[in-house]
């Protein structure tokens, strides 16, 4: 029997609802939504924007798609699936301000189309590796003549306040955004700014006088005379599109603030590897991909990305990476755009990963419950979390092995110099961290199928398959 399933973080818009059947991912249109859904269609814009890769695509498919359709849904559409679901609050600079710059293109050309889009939600976009691909087809509608930008205020705190964060004091969006999941506030970033900041006219017309205006609004009740003049008067379509521009050349040239090398940013020219280790680490990869053939496979500590490439080489579709520190994650993302690689790099703390979250606890999954992983890699990855963040050896390992049926561990021995140095300014408290107890933990729960040592510390990789 098949089942439809609702999609839990599309409940909030009346236009229509996302569903999954059978692995494909359905849209209903609603009667509120037809017509603007009508007049999209057959502007060709969406055709267009299709072919161009900023849109996911769209199918209209029969009305009984998803079994008999409810009294109130015109159409049914099928889009494309993506490889991986990413939040916001995941990205890396350089992904959120690929998403802010390719939702401001995508409303510049609709302004020229009599298009306009109804909001302005980051969660409106996704990536297939680098690239940023817009996925709300209903957001699109005819633009009315004169009309302001309703979706100011959101695109702000969710695009160009977290990039802000950033790029004026070097504070990374993720942590903050994670926990107020509609982007931060006007008001509150406003609070944060220096005076000279202020002075600024982009930050002044964009942050400061948007949440004096909030402000003012909340302190009257809602009922503020000037907010409410501003929205009623008309817009010229010509300023319309000159403020999408110019806020877009801003973002543009946003860069993170320099705070220096962050932990691992300059790891790929200082790690502990001699180049025929690094090679012995490279060729275990390779052949495990290439026995395994995984499609799909999670890159757990990523760094630059040099062994995604590595895995992509050898033959896996696409590769999700996560890491921690932001410097590599920028490397990362900037090597895969580069190279066109079918890789994405997020920002994770494995010890306090992406959680349930949102209406209900399920509007935006925790990384657990979209794990669709064929196999992953851990390299020098288990020592950051048992030694750094005091994890029990046996806990990580079980995490570890559900997160794949088949993967590459790697173990980093107690005498290694990451880990020497990791043990400097602490108390070695870690009596049941070992070789023989990593190796204990992972046949407890996996069959190991290979091992090799791959450095003059006795560095040790694992190709492990789970037992039933």
């Amino acid at each position: 029997m098949t089942v439809v399933v609702p999609d839990a973080g599309s409940f909030r818009d009346p236009a229509g609802y996302l569903y999954e059947l059978e692995g494909r991912i359905f849209r209903t249109v609603t009667a509120r939504a037809a017509a603007d859904y009508e007049f999209v269609r057959e502007s060709g814009f969406l055709s267009r924007i299709t072919d161009d890769g900023w849109f996911i695509g769209a199918r209209q498919v029969e009305l009984d798609a998803l079994g008999p359709p409810a009294p109130d849904v015109c159409y049914v559409v099928e889009h494309p699936r993506v490889p991986f679901v990413s939040y916001p609050y995941e990205w890396p600079f350089s992904a959120l301000k690929s998403a802010a710059l390719l939702h401001l293109d995508l409303h510049i050309e609709a302004l020229q189309q009599n298009l306009t889009l109804s909001d302005a939600t980051a969660y409106n976009v996704q990536f297939i590796g680098t690239r940023p691909v817009f996925i709300d087809l209903l957001s699109l509608r005819r633009y009315r003549d004169g009309e302001f930008w309703l979706g100011h205020r959101q695109f702000c705190e969710q695009f160009l306040n977290p990039l802000l964060l950033c790029a004026l004091f070097g504070i990374p969006h993720n942590a903050w955004y994670r926990g107020s999941l509609d982007g931060i506030p006007t008001g509150e970033l406003s609070a944060m700014l220096p005076l000279r900041h202020k002075l600024s006219w982009k930050i002044l017309s964009h942050v400061v006088l948007p949440a004096r205006l909030q402000r003012t609004s909340v302190s009257k009740g809602g009922n503020n005379k000037n907010l409410e003049k501003t929205t009623k008067r008309k817009l010229p379509l010509g300023a319309y599109r000159g403020m999408l521009k110019q806020l877009r050349n801003w973002i543009a040239q946003l860069d993170p603030k320099d705070t220096g090398k962050t932990v691992w940013s300059d790891y790929a020219e200082t790690h502990t590897y001699e180049s025929d280790e690094d090679a012995k680490k490279r060729r275990f990869v390779a052949e495990f991909v290439d026995r395994v053939k995984p499609k799909t496979l999670w890159d757990l500590g990523c760094n630059t990305g040099e062994y995604a490439e590595v895995a992509l080489d050898a033959g896996v579709k696409y590769v999700v990476g996560f890491d921690s520190d932001q410097g590599v994650l920028g490397a990362a993302f900037a090597r895969a755009r580069a190279k066109s690689l079918n890789f994405l790099p997020l920002y994770m703390d494995a010890a306090n990963p992406s959680p349930d979250q949102g209406w209900g606890l399920e509007e935006r999954k925790g990384v657990e419950a979209r794990v669709n992983a064929d196999a992953i890699l851990a390299l020098a990855f288990e020592h950051h979390l048992a030694i750094a963040r005091n994890v029990p050896l046996h806990r990580l390992v079980e995490w570890l092995t559900k997160l794949a049926p088949v993967g590459v561990l790697e173990f980093v021995e107690k005498g290694d110099p990451t880990v020497q140095k990791m043990l400097a300014l602490r108390e070695d408290i870690f009596d049941d961290y070992g070789p023989e107890q990593f190796v204990s933990a992972l046949t407890s729960r996996a069959r190991i199928l290979k091992s090799e040592v791959v450095s003059a510390s006795g560095r040790r990789l694992f190709w492990y398959e789970r037992n039933n």
